[in-house]
């Protein structure tokens, strides 16, 4: 179990109905989470997704990785750094994808449990409570926030059933039982991460991530999240196409690593 004492009570928020927790943040030369947040031309959302994560009362660090942005994203970033200190700012001379993003942020993480935070408004960082819960407990060391357990709005059809297809081929590759391969919201121990040795530079960071997870034989614990998934004009990056290399990242895990 991690030694730190971030909450006292469980309490539920008369108005929205949603488990709460009351934090009482220790000094610590370890913040217990650190959040990493690749971006890529998102500076219409970073400040709404960064007050987003600064209201969530855990005792954490920001990593943000501009990704080469071809918009005002990299001076958001700097500004917001500038005017608090737990907020770390990496820039990449060259666009490399979002995989790489999220090495770059782990090589400088210091929390003892990480997650990675798109920065758009897709995922609410209101659910960081209920996804790290279970690791301060030590009943798991990993939790995926599903989708599907939860409540959502905005996928399109054929991305839910691709991704439904490529959580399939998870469970049958791998022989668990899992509902939301693709999500952003994976979490674990920063060991844990870090030992998995990442070496995907794009989308394929998902199944690379889940495969490596469940080779290791790590248990993947699911907690129901909120989604409200964004346009192709707001933004989504996700294509079709990805869903034929992320076939291949989990043959290529299962059978040749």
């Amino acid at each position: 179990m991690l030694k730190h004492a971030w909450y006292n009570t469980l309490v539920v928020n008369p108005l929205t109905r949603r488990l709460e927790m009351q934090i009482d943040i220790q000094d610590m030369d370890r913040p217990l989470l650190s959040v990493i947040m690749p971006c890529y031309n998102e500076a219409a959302t970073l400040p709404q997704i960064l007050e987003r994560v600064y209201a969530v009362g855990i005792d954490k660090e920001i990593i943000a990785v501009d990704d080469h942005s071809s918009d005002e994203t990299l001076q958001v970033l700097q500004a917001e750094a500038a005017r608090n200190p737990h907020v770390r700012v990496i820039s990449h001379p060259t666009n490399r994808g979002k995989g790489a993003a999220v090495r770059s942020g782990l090589a400088h993480a210091r929390g003892q449990i990480t997650i990675i935070q798109d920065a758009d408004l897709e995922y609410d960082p209101d659910d960081y409570y209920a996804l790290i819960k279970p690791i301060v407990d030590g009943r798991v060391d990993v939790v995926y926030g599903s989708r599907f357990m939860g409540s959502h709005t905005g996928m399109y059809f054929w991305n839910a059933v691709g991704n439904k297809g490529l959580t399939f081929l998870t469970n049958f590759l791998y022989n668990c039982w899992i509902s939301d391969m693709e999500t952003c919201y994976k979490v674990m121990r920063t060991e844990i991460i870090r030992e998995l040795n990442l070496e995907s530079n794009d989308f394929r960071l998902e199944p690379e991530i889940t495969a490596k997870v469940l080779r290791r034989g790590h248990r993947i614990l699911e907690v129901p999240i909120s989604y409200i998934g964004r346009t192709y004009e707001e933004g989504k990056k996700m294509k079709p196409s990805q869903g034929f290399y992320a076939i291949l990242a989990l043959l290529k895990y299962r059978f040749v690593r």
